[in-house]
This record gives C-alpha cells, structure tokens and sequence, in this order.
C-alpha cells in the first residue's frame, strides 16, 4: 500500500501537478489534483473509472494500466517506502480494510483535534513516511501506518522540540499503537493529551 500511494500517486500527481499531499476518503485514499486516483480496498480506481486489483501486478503494470508512470517524487526526500517499479504489488483484502479503518479514525480525531484549536484543516497523508498528519502550534499529530519505529498503525504526538516527562516514549516524542486505542475516545484522549503536555491547552 505503501508503495502504491508514493510509486502510482504521489509520484506521478508530482510530475503533473506539483504536489505529493494524498487524502483519506471512503474506503482508502486518493490524490488531490490530477492525476485522480483513488485506493479503495484492495483495487485501485483511475479516472476514467477503471478498477484495477493491487496484486498480481508490478508497480510498473499497474501504473500502465492507470494511465501514468510509476515512480516516486524526485528530490523531495531521502527516504519512503523503498519500492521500485519492477516489484510486485500484493496487498491483501483484510490489511487493506484495516488501514482503511486506521485512516478513517485519525482523520476524523485529527480534525476534531484542530477544530477544538480553533482551526479547519485536512489532514495530509504523507506518502514518504505513509502517515497522515496535521501540524499546531509546531507540534506534528498524526497516524502511522507503520513504519521501522513501530511496525504496526499507530498515533504520535512529535513537538518541533523535544519535551520531557514519561509520556514521551519515543526520540520525536510520543507514540500508542492503534490496537491499544481501540476503546471509544482513546485515540482523542491521547492527542489531547499530547497537545496538554506540548504546553497548549486541550
């Protein structure tokens, strides 16, 4: 999934329009401006309304048959998801309805979170680190769909500055695995708390 939001959207929505930010809808995530394309489950859906299964497939085929080349943006960042073209795209049915889940709930928290900050925004999902994020008050919120910290979903608190105190876990602040917010208003209760102990109030 991870290298199908950089290699076959942000990549090429890159090369055309300039921008890497994708978002989350109805049942996965898209881009933003053209190239449209749109992960839904475990297909991807092109702008002339093809669906096309993510597996059985390399990155560099499944971009063809979407119409664009596959490729992730070019000078913008050192790392990501480390796929290349010619590998093979395999993502099953169940991960993807549960990172589907996990992008439904964080987008939702995180803009009741900016709200409550008197701020209207949509949260980015980044497609180098595969997370989807908001910044306030020089303090990063957001939700990982795992990466080499963590290899599971989860929510993170990351001040521009290091703050001090048990509830920091982690060298870029403080992080919880989905799978142990899954009660009603855990996940809210750990990014206002994060924002508490950033020094704003809740």
């Amino acid at each position: 999934m991870h290298g199908v939001a950089e290699l076959i959207m942000a990549g090429p929505q890159y090369r055309t329009s300039g921008t890497i930010r994708l978002r989350v809808v109805a049942g996965g995530f898209a881009t933003v401006s053209t190239p449209d394309l749109r992960v839904d489950g475990d297909v991807l859906v092109t702008e002339t309304g093809d669906v096309l299964p993510l597996h059985g497939v390399t990155y560099a085929e499944l971009a063809g048959a979407a119409g664009v080349e596959a490729g992730a943006p070019e000078g913008l960042y050192h790392d990501g998801s480390g796929a290349g073209p010619d590998q093979s795209v395999d993502v099953s049915a169940d991960a993807a309805a549960y990172l589907a889940h996990c992008l439904a709930k964080g987008d939702i928290e995180l803009r009741r979170l900016a709200s409550a900050a008197g701020q209207e925004m949509a949260p980015v999902l980044w497609p180098e680190h595969f997370d989807l994020a908001i910044t306030l008050d020089e303090v990063n919120y957001g939700v990982s769909l795992g990466d080499s910290a963590i290899d599971e979903p989860y929510a993170y608190v990351g001040p521009w500055r290091p703050r001090e105190g048990d509830f920091w876990n982690m060298p870029f602040g403080a992080a919880r695995p989905l799978a142990g917010l899954g009660e009603p208003g855990a996940l809210a209760a750990f990014l206002q708390e994060g924002r508490r102990r950033a020094g704003h109030a809740s």
